[in-house]
């Protein structure tokens, strides 16, 4: 080169005790602009160099609360706003449901965004050039050695005095570092048309690699991971029968493991003629019964089971369950509604068991007489 440009003056020591009097040295002399460089970190290091407390705490405070903000709002729009929706009883705007995806929001943009901060303002990205790299100093620090560096930007930086300092604490192999004159200008350019175009390129190469990994090699012989067997799949053509269709309806008759049809389907006269309640109206049942009732009958049925939606309108209200009507019908037919539907009501045997649904009869009595109580029920 035909003309240097000082970046510090360097000096190794061989302990950590070393390392840690020089930085301790160096903050008392009023040196303000050098660093210390380790192979492993060392503690106390940041006390003995005068580190405040880093800036980038600040910036994952500001990206945690902004993805938990954020998160929030906008799950409350869509619940409140763009598509209100009651799942299983639960009200519109339900803050337990919102904690598991505000708290993976959080985490992810203050833990993405605080490491994108610390390389793009701290490092300087792109720019990855500096001038201890490839030095012998940094290559020694990196393995058994500890160093200083007194940068020459440092405001009572001299270089004579500086390397006379560093003897005097102990430094040894002391030297200077200079700049690369091919980098010395070369700055953070994140929009370079060179640094764009690398990016746009390692996306297209990344992107078409996991395309092709995904969608292609994992399909070819013998490597296709068993995609594709002899066997009947759903809703998939097959050869083996005369209609082409792989998909068969069960024998006539066949009932599942474990499953008793229900025998009174159709039969709603049938049904409350001989179906008994096989539970008794314990303080368990009754509350099991409240349980299910307030999940999958309240949004109609209302919480009293008097026919006050808590849909909003969204869905035409059923009939209240205190008329004379109802609460002279036998636990059988209730049973009956409950597992075939009746009018807009749908069938709740997917959803409901047969114990439960027996229990929610159980409770609607105590709401049918608790709404139409006798002078003895008050005494």
């Amino acid at each position: 080169m035909n003309e240097k440009h000082l970046f510090a003056v360097t000096a190794l020591f061989d302990t950590p005790d070393e390392i840690i009097h020089a930085a301790h040295e160096t903050t008392s002399a009023g040196y303000t602009r050098f660093d210390i460089n380790t192979p492993y970190p060392v503690h106390g290091m940041d006390k003995a160099m005068g580190l405040k407390q880093s800036r980038l705490g600040v910036f994952a405070l500001v990206f945690g609360l902004l993805g938990a903000t954020s998160s929030v709002l906008f799950m409350t729009w869509v619940t409140l706003i763009d598509y209100p929706l009651v799942i299983g009883g639960k009200p519109f705007w339900s803050w337990p449901a919102f904690v598991p995806v505000a708290f993976e929001i959080t985490v992810l943009l203050a833990s993405v965004l605080s490491v994108v901060t610390m390389i793009v303002l701290y490092f300087k990205f792109p720019n990855n050039s500096h001038p201890l790299h490839d030095t012998p100093y940094m290559k020694k620090v990196s393995s058994n050695k500890f160093g200083i560096c007194i940068q020459a930007d440092d405001p009572t930086f001299n270089q004579k005095a500086v390397e006379e300092f560093l003897a005097k604490v102990g430094g040894k192999e002391i030297g200077p570092v200079f700049f690369d004159l091919e980098d010395l200008d070369h700055g953070q350019h994140i929009f370079d048309p060179k640094f764009i175009g690398v990016l746009a390129l390692t996306a297209i190469l990344v992107s078409g690699g996991t395309y092709f990994t995904f969608n292609k090699l994992l399909y070819m012989e013998p490597f296709s991971w068993m995609s594709a067997q002899a066997k009947l799949k759903a809703q998939r053509p097959s050869d083996l029968f005369t209609d082409g269709i792989g998909m068969r309806r069960p024998v006539e008759g066949t009932v599942a493991r474990g499953f008793l049809p229900y025998p009174f389907k159709g039969k709603p006269d049938e049904a409350a003629k001989n179906l008994v309640n096989p539970l008794l109206p314990t303080k368990e049942v009754i509350d099991r019964g409240k349980t299910k009732f307030l999940t999958y009958c309240s949004p109609c049925h209302g919480n009293f089971a008097r026919g006050d939606s808590r849909l909003a309108g969204q869905f035409p209200n059923p009939p209240t369950l205190h008329s004379d009507k109802v609460r002279n019908w036998p636990d059988g037919s209730i049973y009956h509604v409950i597992t075939e539907g009746q009018n807009v009501m749908p069938s709740y045997a997917s959803q409901i068991s047969r114990d439960d649904r027996w229990a929610i009869i159980q409770y609607i009595r105590v709401l049918q007489r608790a709404h139409n109580a006798k002078e003895s029920d008050l005494k």
